[in-house]
């Protein structure tokens, strides 16, 4: 039962062969912040990103009449229940038109589907960014025409707290874990007992500030640079999205140059490393009222650290200092994604679970 898994992100496509539930073959391209730049839209990112793809599947000699199915990261669609989804006309149509918002995690179903109509095998999507079990309460702002929304890194969120779940020897479904993704974005999700009641949003300009997204921003001085006309909503929607954060203030969106550069004596990156450090230790915290729902009294399994900049020892040390009064800090460094990405279609090909449907309609 071999799966091919294929997981872009915002900085990075990751790839991987799985042969009965291990990796055999597995690669992640870093790249770099010059090449994305010559892209003015995701969609454009396509063959770049397949180029990628296919140099490995050439170099590691890969077989690919033995893939049963091929397996991509869920983009931004309208609001969905978790599961295995199969790759449908109407997906691929939603995604390329950026209908629900533009992320190179669109990508991953479009990649799939080439693949998997070259082999002759089914594409599939596995809890996807758009996973929505938010509280009702947690949806308002003080705007009513504007609502919060529910995008975050589900699948390796939920992959991450399944892992210290078992680490722990606790059951996910009667725990509570606030679970930090700390990618290219950054989300933070509150899972209480099974369910991600609230979500610090990547993709909607809230929380902490990541390696090239600013996070949230104060609205009124914001509103006053496009009032000034020095900048246009599209141009700052770019910016917050792709331009912003450490790329805005160190020029480089690679944590590992800015902690180098600190330990050299750059005082900016010091100040930024601090900042971006607090920032998250902040918006983790604000999160403890989602998990208080019964009783009032907050008891936190675990703070679970994850995601590329997990591998920092400088960035977990420096938040677990601000966040362990929360709970004990567990960190998952694996690749959770695409383990949990590669047993999506396996659970369906074997009969234990069956996909869902998408369609182009909202449920």
């Amino acid at each position: 039962m071999r799966i091919f898994v294929i997981n872009p992100g915002s900085t990075s496509t990751k790839l991987a062969l799985f042969d009965e539930g291990k990796a055999i073959v597995s690669r992640e391209f870093q790249h770099d912040k010059a090449d994305l730049a010559q892209f003015t839209t995701v969609m454009e990112q396509r063959d770049f990103r397949m180029a990628a793809i296919r140099d490995v599947l050439a170099e590691a000699t890969i077989d690919t009449t033995t893939i049963a199915a091929v397996a991509g990261r869920g983009g931004l669609l309208h609001p969905l229940q978790g599961g295995v989804y199969e790759v449908s006309d109407d997906m691929l149509t939603d995604l390329k038109d950026a209908k629900y918002g533009e992320h190179p995690c669109n990508l991953g179903a479009i990649l799939a589907d080439e693949l998997a109509r070259e082999w002759g095998v089914k594409a599939f999507i596995v809890d996807p960014v758009v996973t929505d079990e938010m509280m009702d309460k947690a949806r308002l702002t003080g705007l009513p025409d504007i609502e919060r929304r529910s995008l975050f890194h589900a699948l390796n969120q939920r992959g991450a707290a399944r892992t210290v779940s078992a680490r722990l020897n606790v059951p996910y479904e009667t725990s509570n874990f606030i679970v930090c993704h700390m990618g290219g974005g950054i989300s933070i999700g509150a899972h209480h007992k099974g369910k991600v009641v609230d979500v610090v949003n990547a993709l909607d300009g809230e929380g902490p500030f990541s390696p090239e997204r600013t996070g949230a921003l104060t609205i009124i001085p914001t509103l006053e640079l496009i009032e000034r006309g020095e900048k246009s909503p599209a141009e700052l929607k770019r910016i917050v999205l792709r331009e912003g954060g450490l790329f805005a203030h160190l020029g480089t969106n690679d944590l590992r140059e800015v902690v180098s550069r600190m330990e050299a004596g750059d005082e900016k990156s010091r100040i930024v490393f601090k900042s971006l450090a607090y920032t998250i230790s902040k918006h983790i915290a604000s999160l403890l009222p989602a998990l208080a729902q019964e009783t009032g009294a907050t008891k936190v399994t675990a703070v679970i650290l994850t995601g590329g900049m997990a591998r920092s020892t400088e960035l977990i040390n420096e938040i677990s200092r601000m966040t362990n009064y929360i709970g004990p800090i567990e960190v998952v460094t694996g690749d959770e994604e695409m383990t949990a990405l590669a047993a999506g279609p396996v659970r369906v090909l074997t009969g234990k679970e069956s996909p869902k449907q998408y369609s182009s309609h909202a449920l």
